[in-house]
């Protein structure tokens, strides 16, 4: 994808393409691309600080219309966060046996007020989700007012498989779905097309995979001004018709029904969720990763579901954070990255072997804000 450079504001990083376009009004649009292409635009610390100054100055500026974040490379928009920088410092503070790297701790607090930002951004923010669109790149998409979508879009929550959870706002997304598809793709880690996504109304529009660079020029010959209401008019209109006239993938959640879905309680969801095998290969391929799954990344995404429900946005990620701050320092994160991206050998070594062996109390210490000398309070305390 061609990136307009014309206008730059301060940018901390190449990871993060930070630019500005004219359109055919007098406002700007800013525009954020993700330019990490060999790592499918994994989000780094830099790359998050470098997106956080661009939005919260273009948030001030009476002259920005709306935002944009775009990826680079054909196969993903962002396929998630720099999951092996989070693992080398891991095994840094654990061989320390003390806290020496706070990369982990600075990455998701900053990753998350991110999205809290984009979330009750003051003006139309614009992500285009096309090919691989995946935790912390889902995190960023969600956040955002318009969802656009591409034929090729495949979005999912894998953190089951590397001993995470649904986290940079996936509270919220599953939240919002029918509690049985939440937990189904919580903890099946299953990858969605753009077909079941939009109706799902996890993206809001889809365009042409090939006209990705066409439909970013047509947002400048919108006449933008300084009336938001009718910036998103104008661009409401101008998304449907963009709108994508070619063969759509088919519904694979067609073959889900909901009501198959046992609610009470973890070890009886898990079961009925295996006794759909043979419905279809979508499917199976979740049941799995569910299978093959942490454990206890499958109690958080159980006790993370039930809690969410009476929670506000910005409480949302202040229980995410706390939870990922205890991944990162207890062992199931580790073993599942070492066996997924390092070794590469697929036998993760889990902390238990079956959710039937999980202890109440250790799921809800994943949830304790207690930080152990990290913050002396919850740094995301000042969200509302």
């Amino acid at each position: 994808m061609t990136v307009n450079t014309q206008t730059t504001p301060n940018s901390t990083t190449a990871e993060v393409i930070i630019s500005e376009f004219k359109t055919s009004g007098a406002m700007l649009i800013g525009h954020a691309h993700l330019n990490m292409v060999s790592s499918l635009n994994a989000l780094t610390l830099d790359a998050v600080r470098a997106l956080t100054v661009a939005v919260s100055q273009w948030s001030a500026r009476e002259d920005i219309a709306g935002v944009l974040i775009t990826g680079e490379g054909e196969k993903a928009f962002c396929a998630g966060g720099d999951v092996q920088a989070l693992y080398r410092a891991a095994v840094a503070n654990r061989y320390a046996g003390e806290l020496v790297d706070r990369y982990p701790f600075e990455f998701f607090a900053e990753e998350y007020r991110l999205d809290h930002l984009l979330h009750t951004f003051n003006k139309p923010v614009i992500t285009l989700g096309h090919g691989i669109v995946m935790g912390g790149g889902y995190g960023l998409f969600a956040a955002s007012g318009y969802r656009v979508l591409t034929q090729r879009s495949k979005l999912a929550f894998p953190e089951i498989t590397i001993g995470l959870f649904p986290d940079a706002g996936g509270s919220w997304v599953l939240k919002n779905l029918p509690r049985p598809i939440a937990l189904f793709l919580g903890l099946t880690g299953s990858q969605l097309n753009a077909t079941d996504a939009l109706a799902l109304n996890i993206g809001t529009h889809m365009i042409d995979h090939e006209q990705r660079q066409m439909f970013v020029d047509g947002l400048a010959s919108i006449t933008w001004s300084e009336d938001d209401g009718g910036n998103r008019a104008l661009l409401d209109a101008y998304l449907i018709s963009c709108n994508y006239q070619g063969q759509r993938p088919e519904s694979e959640l067609s073959v889900f029904d909901p009501a198959s879905v046992e609610l009470g309680s973890l070890s009886h969801c898990v079961t009925s969720i295996v006794a759909m095998q043979g419905k279809s290969a979508w499917i199976d391929r979740g049941i799995g990763n569910l299978q093959k799954g942490c454990p206890v990344t499958a109690g958080i995404i159980f006790e993370q579901m039930h809690r969410v429900q009476t929670m506000t946005l910005a409480e949302s990620f202040r229980m995410e954070l706390a939870v990922a701050t205890h991944c990162l320092q207890w062992p199931d994160f580790e073993e599942g990255v070492r066996a997924l991206l390092i070794d590469k050998d697929g036998a993760p070594k889990w902390t238990v072997s079956s959710v039937d062996e999980l202890s109440k109390e250790y799921i809800e210490a994943h949830f304790d804000e207690a930080f152990a000398g990290l913050w002396p309070s919850n740094p995301l305390q000042d969200l509302v």
